[in-house]
């Protein structure tokens, strides 16, 4: 289980470092010209990994509306979005917000997936949402910036394309739903991109194409298909506590190569979030399916 841990921890840190190289990198592209190419490199990776592993792929027709839907909301929005929101919003906050995904996941899957409501995810709701307007509320005097609310965007289509992951049901393979959708989302974004840009310049220096496809390969490529293969053999639990220092990692990250500094409300917050979250995620029981459905990647 080392070599579990240690991945799991790996993928964090990279995770945890997508909130600031994405800060960095929407300082050169257009975040809709950033999100389709990153999908497009992404894409060019997952069909690399498919064919080297001979994956037999295809989507049974009942499928195809939900892949659809998830290609939709859990690729170009979520992508989307949170290249709009990283335009304005503190990466560390975003990482907070984000953070409480497991939360909204959980609710969401009351009402779609009739799931029971606990006494355990209310409080814990509670705590992780009281976490997140502390460090809104507190620390920046509750401005509502637009980039702010692009991120709870981002985690709102996060959360709901992991209730779609778990609606398709277990096959022994899941990688279909995350190339496909993947895919999907690559061509939803044509449009926007052809409707965005009248002329489109590629002009950009080495560096900045470097960190564009490494990010993208490495943060949605290699560390999707390491977390979701990791993931069936630790507990949730387990996948629980390593995600939960997602922002911390963002924190140091930020303050390594932003020198941008942490505040104690960010801290004290994070603690409530990460309080919040483990409540709430573990609260549903032995009877309870899905735990670990809520900590799978799908891009």
């Amino acid at each position: 289980m080392t070599r579990t841990y240690i991945l799991l921890f790996i993928c964090v840190v990279v995770w945890g470092s997508n909130f600031i190289f994405g800060a960095i990198l929407v300082n050169t592209f257009h975040p809709v010209l950033l999100t389709t190419l990153r999908l497009l490199f992404i894409n060019l990776f997952f069909l690399a990994y498919a064919i080297m592993c001979k994956k037999d792929l295809y989507i049974e027709k009942n499928e195809m509306k939900s892949v659809l839907l998830i290609g939709i909301i859990g690729v170009a929005i979520n992508q989307w979005s949170f290249y709009e929101g990283l335009q304005t919003a503190d990466p560390t906050t975003a990482a907070l917000i984000l953070a409480l995904t497991p939360v909204m996941t959980s609710i969401l899957a009351v009402f779609i997936l009739n799931e029971p409501l606990t006494a355990k995810l209310v409080i814990g709701g509670g705590i992780a949402t009281f976490g997140v307007f502390f460090v809104i509320g507190v620390g920046q005097r509750f401005v509502f910036s637009e980039g702010l609310i692009w991120i709870f965007i981002t985690m709102l289509s996060f959360s709901l394309s992991i209730v779609l992951i778990r609606k398709l049901g277990n096959r022994d393979d899941m990688f279909f739903i995350t190339f496909f959708s993947s895919i999907f989302g690559f061509l939803i974004m044509l449009p926007f991109l052809a409707f965005t840009f009248s002329h489109i310049t590629l002009k950009y220096s080495i560096g900045s194409w470097s960190l564009l496809i490494v990010t993208a390969i490495l943060m949605h490529g290699i560390c999707t298909l390491v977390w979701n293969n990791q993931l069936r053999k630790a507990q949730a639990s387990t996948a629980a506590m390593f995600l939960n220092l997602e922002p911390f990692v963002t924190m140091v990250v930020g303050y390594i190569i932003l020198q941008k500094s942490v505040t104690a409300i960010q801290i004290i917050g994070a603690v409530f979030i990460v309080c919040g979250v483990y409540t709430a995620t573990f609260g549903y029981g032995k009877k309870s399916k899905g735990q670990k459905e809520l900590f799978r990647k799908a891009t």
